[in-house]
């Protein structure tokens, strides 16, 4: 293994969200020293994701066929889609385990700075799902940010009277406490109240 080898593996590496170039050279430096353990593992994972990684022809979510496993489960509930800005947020629903219907993943969110119109995002297939697949609630859980926010608003502008339109709740996180929060995020808690 010659230097640039190395060199260009610790930029690749770098590249990934979390890393930096320090980041990067020590765990290179790991990956190299624990070769048979883990750097050979770990490249051929990554050829076989490579290889069979799709993107599902339904909702967007990651898998290794044309439908993922979610969309193709027939004891999900299928009147409900919960809406999320990419794949990650999809994760992170499943892994909390309290959604049982199917997601749409958009792909992102609208942002006329960067250019990105309903368009650039699967929301004309989210209509044409609510539409074709008798969906009677869509849950939006897209990211509290301006970017968000407005395509929240657009969403529920494009399935006004088609369908029931919510959104995850939003405030004061779990083991928060009010003098660490900003003032969104206690407006927003303020305003989202319930009785006891």
């Amino acid at each position: 293994m010659s230097s640039n080898d190395l060199e260009n593996l610790i930029d690749l590496m770098a590249r990934l969200p979390g890393l930096g170039p320090r980041s990067a050279r020590r765990a290179v430096l790991h990956l190299v020293r624990k070769r048979a353990l883990l750097l050979t593992p770990l490249s051929d994972a990554m050829q076989n994701v490579a290889a069979t990684a799709r993107e599902c022809l339904n909702c967007g979510n990651i898998g290794n066929s044309d439908i993922c496993d979610i969309c193709a489960d027939d004891t999900r509930a299928t009147g409900e889609i919960c809406v999320v800005e990419d794949v990650a947020d999809l994760w992170a629903m499943e892994r909390a385990g309290v959604f049982k219907g199917r997601y749409h993943v958009l792909g992102g969110t609208l942002s006329a700075l960067d250019g990105i119109g309903p368009e650039e995002l699967s929301i004309p297939r989210l209509v044409d799902r609510v539409t074709s697949e008798a969906v009677s609630e869509v849950i939006l859980a897209l990211n509290a940010t301006v970017d968000g926010q407005t395509t929240a608003h657009y969403i529920a502008d494009q399935l006004e009277g088609q369908v029931t339109l919510t959104s995850l709740a939003q405030g004061v996180p779990i083991g928060g406490e009010l003098d660490y929060l900003d003032e969104g995020t206690i407006s927003a808690a303020l305003r989202a109240r319930k009785s006891i």
